[in-house]
């Protein structure tokens, strides 16, 4: 007899995992099945998905890492600080990388245990319609029966035809972060998150670091003066970012890759590095889900039609996170797994997209959330501006990183904060005040009136909001 559940969510990434620890909180009899080894010394399936695996915490360490070394060969000395020339241990940086991700991989496991949740070894595909309604997926050699299913199967990195990814030459997201020495010349296809934050990691680590970007424009998604202000900061460091180049023939040997572009001019160039990493989106992982013989519909992208609450055509199948539509973020894909788990028990589970923060994690970091001014722009909404630098504020020039501003855009008529956009230290930690604003409906003015601590790098927020109202006291 197969085994039966209330609840099987089918990957056990972001999305998935915190899907079923919830439905699990919830009362449902839960199982989560996983097939993805990753790095696993075993061989073994390993919970978390690209994030903790091979996307932001391995990332995150690498950063740390790669920030503290030019830290501390550059800017100790200006604070009387003597260390000499550092030197770094690429294969130490990469095992410290290693042993946390191995660590909260393992973490999971343990929620798993404490909240009761099944975990099921293998790839999950649909079979049919269960015996007594719900369906049957075949996980491993095992077919289950579950009630409901989530589909929580997130994406892959998308490879470029003609460029073949072995990531040791050519690498991927994954083989961007397991690089054994640093390069003397990186190539990096695509001037994303991905691409910036590799960029970074391995500039600061002494590569000459040349990024080709096919968009005219650099970090269109972001607010065009944050776009402006990153792209000068990151020349100044020496990342040497192009835009609006076509990739043409790219070769590749045991010593390193060759890369025929056209550049924004269209004048033919090459360029020859040690290594490449080819960040050009990601696409979601619906091969394999026997998607079409139950009938599950996709779009033209190969993601999953879903309603606003993640509903998909089937009855009793959702799916959250990258295989479906929006922002491909970790953070998206557990709102939309607590809400679907909420709402399975008839309970009113919500995910404002409208408020969803994104995060660069270069430095100076970028972060925003809410419309850009060019949105509002193409929208036709009237809206003012409160636009602040850090070079005004105590603590960053305490810090010795006054780099970037914050601004605000708020409604010209009612005042309501429409978008938050912010360029400077700890931005990934100071967009929470402007999420937790407007997921409140807050005005400008309310922000203006909160009392901020003094010194804090948030008095920048306080000010932005001032300077809606021109206003601002300290600049």
């Amino acid at each position: 007899m197969s085994k039966q559940f209330d609840v099987l969510v089918i990957g056990g990434g972001p999305g998935g995992y915190v899907a079923a620890i919830r439905a699990a909180q919830l009362g449902f009899n839960v199982a989560c099945c996983e097939s993805n080894a990753y790095a696993d010394p075993k061989g073994e399936p390993r919970l978390g998905g690209t994030c903790l695996n091979v996307g932001c915490i391995p990332s995150k360490a690498l950063l740390h890492t790669s920030h503290l070394f030019e830290e501390a060969g550059h800017s100790f000395a200006a604070q009387g600080i003597s260390v000499g020339t550092p030197k770094i241990d690429v294969g130490k940086m990469v095992g410290r990388k290693d042993g946390i991700v191995t660590q909260l991989t393992s973490g999971i496991k343990g929620l798993f245990k404490k909240n009761k949740v099944t975990q099921l070894n293998g790839h999950g595909a649909f079979v049919g319609a269960g015996k007594d309604g719900g369906w049957q997926v075949k996980v491993g050699n095992d077919v289950v029966e579950a009630k409901q299913v989530i589909v929580a199967t997130g994406s892959k990195a998308r490879h470029l035809p003609g460029i073949a990814v072995d990531n040791k030459i050519v690498c991927d997201n994954a083989g961007a972060l397991d690089i054994d020495a640093v390069p003397k010349k990186l190539a990096i296809i695509g001037a994303g998150v991905i691409g910036l934050e590799m960029g970074s990691v391995w500039r600061r680590l002494g590569s000459e670091v040349t990024i080709l970007e096919a968009m005219p424009d650099f970090l269109s998604v972001a607010d065009v003066d944050v776009a402006k202000e990153a792209a000068k900061v990151f020349a100044k460091q020496g990342l040497n970012i192009q835009t609006g180049v076509k990739i043409g023939d790219v070769k590749t040997s045991k010593k390193g890759v060759s890369i025929a572009y056209t550049d924004k001019t269209g004048a033919a160039q090459k360029l020859d590095a040690d290594r490449l990493i080819v960040s050009v989106g990601r696409v979601p992982n619906t091969d394999g889900l026997n998607a079409d013989k139950v009938g599950l519909q996709l779009n033209e992208r190969g993601q999953i039609n879903v309603d606003g609450h993640c509903r998909t055509n089937l009855p009793g199948v959702w799916a959250v996170g990258d295989v479906v539509s929006g922002p491909m973020l970790a953070h998206k894909a557990m709102e939309e797994g607590v809400m679907v788990a909420e709402l399975m028990a008839g309970q009113a589970g919500h995910c404002n997209f409208d408020t969803i923060p994104w995060v660069i994690y270069t430095s100076p970091e970028i972060a925003w959330v809410g419309k850009t001014e060019q949105q509002l722009k193409a929208d036709g909404v009237a809206y003012k501006v409160g636009k602040i630098p850090f070079a005004a504020n105590g603590r960053a020039l305490g810090m010795g990183d006054p780099t970037g501003f914050v601004k605000m855009l708020a409604d010209a008529k009612t005042d309501r904060i429409l978008g938050v956009h912010i360029i400077g230290a700890n931005a990934s930690e100071l967009i929470s005040e402007g999420v937790v604003a407007m997921e409140f409906g807050a005005a400008s003015e309310d922000l203006a009136r909160i009392c901020h601590a003094h010194p804090t790098l948030s008095e920048v927020v306080h000010e932005a909001a001032l300077a809606c109202d021109k206003r601002p006291l300290h600049f």
